[in-house]
């Protein structure tokens, strides 16, 4: 495996644009690459929830990651989605994710299976020996159904050495400052929730994989730059700035929210696939207030 540098700073979970006809936009999605790029985002991560993953076909993955990876040309990491419950699948995708040339694969804790905590880590630990590529776990248990116990995240980080990250989105700030206390040096911890950068930081994390990116990457990537350069005045100013773009995000399911948001900003068509649909009138409303407010629309 090449070597791996810890990583800190602020990545995108960038949406995949479609047209009307639901087909993959590619300019849209250049586009967004250079709008994340020139914001400062660090990293971008193609084909994870917030791009509609799941419905998102087998040669339409290796398509959107060759994009990626062709418009941004190494200025930033690329951290390809490649999760699944299938063990077998989640190979396969972190093999992609190899051969296209991202830095490191994206891989969710199985959903719907509920493995127990051996199970996760029998999971994590098959894709690490299968694929020779960085992995980064992904512990989302309100997606999933199912929390990766922070004993079984030290354990991972500890036993599997190209388990080099944890996207952390269990919810619960006694679990991530468990994991931020007893993690390698070299093992880094990043936020999966927005709103949980600043504090998961400020206990000894590295960053976060974000939605609110997406349509506002210069202030995102200022804040969590502010953080790990302990400027917590100011990190304090840009979090509570942005705390209502993170929470409105979440007002329906990711993505709806942030491709209503983009579409309002006129970077992508409003298109979705289902189950995904477009988010009512009176949440249409509250998106575009704060968009308005945070002077990302007129």
């Amino acid at each position: 495996m090449p070597r791996w540098k810890k990583f800190q700073g602020a990545a995108t979970a960038i949406v995949t644009p479609f047209k009307k006809d639901e087909s993959v936009d590619e300019q849209a999605l250049r586009s967004l690459v250079e709008f994340q790029i020139k914001g400062g985002i660090d990293a971008l991560v193609p084909l994870g929830t917030t791009g509609e993953n799941p419905t998102i076909t087998r040669d339409e993955h290796r398509s959107i990651l060759d994009i990626v990876i062709d418009q941004a040309r190494g200025r930033v990491k690329i951290f390809a989605g490649a999760g699944s419950n299938s063990t077998k699948e989640a190979i396969e995708k972190s093999r992609i994710a190899k051969t296209a040339g991202a830095d490191a694969a994206l891989v969710v804790g199985p959903y719907y299976n509920k493995p127990t905590q051996e199970g996760y880590f029998r999971h994590f630990a098959a894709v690490a020996e299968a694929v020779d590529i960085p992995i980064i776990v992904y512990n989302v248990p309100g997606r999933t159904g199912g929390n990766i116990e922070a004993a079984t995240m030290l354990r991972m980080a500890e036993e599997i050495p190209n388990v080099v990250m944890d996207k952390e989105a269990c919810g619960s700030m006694p679990q991530i400052m468990e994991i931020a206390r007893s993690k390698p040096k070299e093992f880094s911890l990043l936020s999966g929730d927005d709103a949980y950068a600043l504090p998961l930081i400020a206990v000894g994390g590295d960053g976060c994989i974000s939605v609110a990116a997406n349509e506002a990457p210069k202030q995102f990537s200022q804040l969590i730059h502010a953080c790990l350069k302990g400027n917590w005045k100011k990190a304090l100013e840009l979090h509570n700035t942005l705390l209502p773009l993170m929470n409105i995000n979440f007002i329906e399911s990711n993505p709806i929210p942030v491709k209503t948001a983009l579409a309002m900003m006129g970077m992508i068509e409003e298109s979705f696939r289902l189950p995904m649909c477009p988010a009512s009138e009176k949440n249409r409303e509250k998106i575009k207030s704060i968009l308005a407010d945070l002077k990302l629309i007129a």
